[in-house]
């Protein structure tokens, strides 16, 4: 993680999260892992500068590899050293994403949930070229990946971006070892429902009392904004001036604006109240100017950026996209997992039952009141006590480090 310092490191180099699920054995994986993490944001904001956001991405990622590359290729005993590599780079004009492997990218947004990147899997793959939906594909060679850092001198990175940010947008990037536990419209929610740094305890938490076989890490990045402080552009708006931008930009409104004040004016003067009706349709004429004005100078102001960033008239993927909603249903899961928990638990004390049963209280009650938002969100409080005592007493014979960072 690499926070921008102040404003002008912001708009050169941006703010970059990295998450990568090292292979190879855990010391020869965790080498790997580790320096991806440490070299992929540095040669990035080595080179951004004088290169451009998409060179120095793929820079980034190419160099990293190369490195690995060499220390399995020099030394025997990290034979089969490897690791994925997601990189998620904020910056002024949108998101940007590099990547290699099967760890993932979602934003996630009101009741959807975006996949940003492409799983460098087999199962991917073979629904690639038959057009099959991976997930019919259940879990044939699931875990196998295609492309990695690390086992080949060369590597192919996937550079995708910039995708649109808006005020209060979640950004999740995480290992397979959650996505295999735990489901898109769960994350949603889960994502939706807690602050940014509980929900990715809460998540690691959860795939953990699922089985938690393999490696779990997770970052969440949420935007600043959202109905308490909305802002776009880097300007303040009200809350309900920023919803109207995100459903469409200023110059559209200024020409339904127009066009409403035009048909006001040919109304008023079906009425012979002329005197009105004249200022109106005056009105009605700059607004229309004012919105066509704008359109031009932000498709000029689009493709300017498009010519700077390189990325040309490219599309925008969005690999997956998944419904959620906070609704019972998915109370209903979280409550049955921390009904079984808590006849596991029943007579453990380091659980610490009085907040716990602060928070199923508070969660029954708002789910009584229909109010599923809260409910959902008092629910995950008290699964995440519950469980907080079970993966500490599980046995699992290796020792386990949740990784998180909070943002």
């Amino acid at each position: 993680m690499q926070l921008a310092a102040d404003e002008s490191v912001w708009q050169s180099q941006g703010h970059i999260f990295v998450v990568a699920d090292g292979m190879g054995g855990h010391a020869v994986g965790e080498k790997a892992s580790a320096k991806a993490v440490r070299d992929i944001p540095h040669i990035y904001q080595k080179h951004v500068a004088q290169e451009g956001v998409v060179a120095a991405i793929r820079r980034a990622f190419v160099e990293a590899n190369a490195d690995i590359y060499d220390i399995g290729l020099k030394n025997p005993e990290f034979k089969g050293l490897g690791t994925t590599g997601t990189a998620l780079f904020l910056r002024n004009e949108g998101a940007w994403v590099g990547h290699v492997g099967d760890s993932r990218a979602y934003r996630i947004r009101p009741k959807k949930v975006e996949q940003l990147t492409f799983d460098h899997s087999w199962v991917w793959e073979i629904a690639r070229k038959t057009g099959v939906d991976p997930d019919q594909l259940g879990d044939f060679k699931k875990n196998v990946i295609v492309r990695s850092l690390g086992p080949d001198e060369n590597v192919e990175v996937d550079i995708e971006g910039p995708h649109p940010i808006l005020p209060g947008d979640v950004f999740l990037m995480c290992s397979d070892g959650l996505t295999n536990e735990v489901a898109a419209d769960e994350i949603g929610a889960i994502a939706s429902s807690l602050p940014p740094d509980e929900a990715a305890k809460f998540l690691i938490a959860l795939a953990n009392i699922r089985g938690g076989k393999d490696n779990i890490t997770a970052i969440i990045v949420q935007t600043p904004g959202g109905e308490s402080e909305p802002k776009l552009s880097g300007r303040t708006s009200s809350g309900l001036f920023a919803r109207l931008l995100q459903i469409a930009s200023w110059p559209y409104w200024m020409l339904a604006l127009g066009s409403l004040c035009a048909i006001a004016s040919l109304l008023l003067r079906m009425l012979d109240l002329s005197s009105v009706a004249l200022p109106l349709f005056g009105l009605a004429a700059g607004g229309i100017a004012l919105g066509v004005i704008g359109l031009i100078l932000q498709q000029r102001s689009d493709s300017g950026a498009d010519g700077a960033t390189g990325n040309g008239n490219e599309e925008l993927h969005i690999y997956k996209a998944y419904p959620f909603d906070l609704s019972q249903p998915i109370y209903d899961r979280f409550l049955a997992k921390e009904m079984e928990l808590k006849e596991v638990l029943l007579d453990h004390t380091d659980v610490d039952w009085k907040t716990y049963q602060q928070y199923a209280d508070a969660a029954a009650l708002k789910a009584e009141r229909g109010e599923w938002p809260e409910a959902i969100q008092n629910r995950c409080r008290a699964l995440h006590i519950l469980a907080t005592v079970f993966n500490q007493d599980r046995g699992k014979g290796e020792e386990f480090r949740p990784n998180w960072d909070k943002h």
